[in-house]
């Protein structure tokens, strides 16, 4: 066994491209669930209070500039196949991604929609700002309310993904996990 060294994907393995931004969305997004949890449990005079909600703010336009540039990446560079031999396996993995795309913009737009509905723009660690827009001015509650039930979604189906990669591994015991991790198989 030994690391793909390829940065574009090819039909059996992915490229350290998608790899990169695959994991560190990830991460990015298992981080955000609890911190966004920590944060509505704070109260108004708690010193994490002035924090913690700029930092999800700001990690969460990096997550939307990483989205994009994925979903731009999966354009120009298509998917290997998939691995899975049963139909119902292929609907389901093309069904759950595209979930997983769908429920990531929901909750990325409506944090957006969230922060910018008292008119503020929001500063990205003090790099640059994102303008707010007219469209969702005082609707923080209905935001919120999208903002959490999307992203609980999201993290049931990051655990059903998860589970699937885990059974591809060690049930199926196929390529699946090895792919996404950057191992491929030297041929004999």
């Amino acid at each position: 066994m030994g690391w793909n060294k390829q940065l574009t994907n090819s039909k059996q393995a992915y490229g350290w491209v998608n790899i990169l931004l695959h994991w560190v969305m990830a991460f990015m997004v298992l981080g955000m669930y609890p911190l966004g949890l920590y944060i509505v449990s704070l109260g108004y005079y708690d010193p994490g209070y002035r924090i913690y909600p700029s930092l999800h703010r700001s990690l969460g336009i990096i997550l939307a500039m990483l989205l994009l540039m994925r979903l731009t990446w999966r354009l120009m560079n298509p998917s290997p196949r998939l691995l899975a031999q049963q139909a119902w396996e292929k609907w389901a993995a093309h069904a759950a991604h595209l979930l997983l795309y769908l429920l990531l913009t929901l909750v990325i737009l409506s944090g957006y929609f969230i922060s910018t509905a008292d008119g503020r723009s929001i500063h990205v660690f003090d790099w640059f700002q994102v303008p707010a827009t007219p469209w969702f001015r005082r609707q923080e509650e209905l935001a919120g309310m999208i903002h959490f039930y999307a992203a609980t979604a999201l993290m049931v189906l990051v655990g059903v993904h998860l589970l699937a990669a885990l059974k591809h591994h060690f049930i199926t015991k196929d390529r699946t996990l090895k792919r996404m991790l950057g191992v491929i198989e030297e041929k004999q």
